[in-house]
């Protein structure tokens, strides 16, 4: 097993999605919200925030897969689509992290091409560093440079996932 650091501790996830959840739902408190998770890494940021937005929304999940089993982006593949009408609604999508912007880029056009009102990102970790698409975030839990992280989400070759903080893998990877 891989020595790990640990980055974000669990009391803090826990304030940053609370007030994730307060801007969301004064943002949000005259539309028609669609939280759409992005699967298997938003899985635990997605039911906490869920919590902490008070409003009537729908909830929906898409996988895009773009890493398989390696560590290095390659072809974007749906595979699950929502299967929600986005026609009309504010599209909030949720991820664990972004960094090179393509998978919300592909989904922000996918969803824009369906008819959605309006399409905004959320996601625990922003690094933007690695941007190679030009998208915006939103609502962002915590703007991290570099390391390879894992834990509340967050995998290494599907492991790692269940941490209730994140940590840094040190000598695995540092993107």
């Amino acid at each position: 097993m891989p020595e790990k650091e640990l980055v974000i501790k669990q009391t803090d996830i826990a304030k940053r999605v609370k007030e994730l959840g307060a801007a969301i739902t004064e943002d949000y408190e005259h539309g028609q919200l669609l939280v759409v998770g992005i699967l298997n890494g938003a899985f635990m940021l997605m039911a906490d925030l869920v919590r902490n937005i008070k409003l009537e929304m729908e909830i929906d999940f898409v996988r895009v897969t773009s890493y398989g089993m390696g560590t290095t982006s390659g072809t974007l593949r749906f595979t699950k689509d929502i299967e929600l009408d986005v026609q009309g609604k504010d599209i909030l999508l949720v991820d664990d992290i972004i960094d090179t912007g393509r998978t919300m880029a592909l989904l922000k056009q996918s969803f824009e091409n369906r008819g959605a009102h309006s399409v905004h990102f959320c996601a625990l970790i922003d690094k933007k560093e690695r941007r190679e698409v030009g998208v915006a975030v939103d609502y962002v839990g915590f703007e991290i440079k570099k390391g390879f992280l894992v834990g509340y989400g967050l995998d290494c070759r599907e492991q790692h996932r269940h941490y209730p903080e994140i940590y840094h893998l040190k000598d695995v990877y540092d993107v």
